[in-house]
């Protein structure tokens, strides 16, 4: 039998949390609300995906943000953390957002070439870049645009300068990367923060779960009543 490293219980909780960006802010709000790992967790050479914490009914996956949301709204993950983002772009229905975290701040943005000077009008078709094609094909049909999306995961800025799309879709924080690119920021489409985020059949059946998101919510108003003082 090969050996998943998860441990073989069935009534521990999973906790998903996304690789990158918002990992480092989330690990001390995680850790106030009662989640935390296991030291092998911060190990900068480990290449495990699944994690002890220190509450011991509780078990650790880090994954993809977008693979955050599909564990929990599948049932695999009972909660976890994401962006925004990523809750707009799936919209699962089995997926609930309780509680803000007020963390992972920036917003998903369209970007053009700075050469290109205004938007044309009267444009009916657009090829953008972007890993969000459903936000992005919405955005544009509120205003009439048909948007043809190209796929991407990452070097979106590239997207313009090898001619593969004229536009791009991505999250913006200080717009630093655009402009080195030779891009300007020309629409904000959503404004993102890092959520956490329950699986809806768990939040019914299970008090933990109910708990959890009560222990979030606690630590994202003392931290909310901090930034006010």
């Amino acid at each position: 039998m090969i050996s998943t490293g998860l441990p073989d219980n069935p009534a521990q909780l999973t906790f998903a949390v996304p690789k990158g960006r918002i990992l480092d802010e989330a690990l001390p709000v995680m850790a106030r609300a009662g989640v935390e790992p296991e030291a092998a967790f911060r190990d900068p050479h480990s290449r495990a995906l699944a994690f002890a914490c220190l509450r011991p009914d509780m078990r650790l996956i880090r994954v993809r943000a977008f693979d955050v949301a599909t564990f929990v709204a599948h049932g695999a993950a009972q909660a976890g953390i994401v962006g925004s983002d990523v809750i707009e772009e799936f919209d699962y229905a089995d997926l609930y957002a309780p509680v803000d975290l007020g963390i992972g701040l920036c917003r998903l943005s369209v970007a053009r070439p700075a050469a290109d000077g205004a938007a044309p009008e009267g444009v009916s078709h657009l090829r953008v870049a972007t890993k969000y094609p459903n936000l992005t094909r919405r955005h544009f049909a509120a205003a009439g645009v048909q948007a043809e999306c190209v796929k991407l995961n990452g070097a979106m800025e590239l997207a313009p300068s090898l001619g593969l799309a004229r536009q791009i879709v991505d999250l913006v924080s200080t717009g630093r990367t655009l402009a080195e690119n030779g891009l300007v920021e020309a629409e904000v489409i959503l404004q993102v923060s890092a959520r956490l985020i329950v699986n809806r059949t768990a939040l019914k059946t299970d008090p933990r779960i109910a708990e959890l998101v009560n222990a979030f919510r606690r630590e994202a108003e003392a931290r909310a009543l901090e930034v006010a003082a």
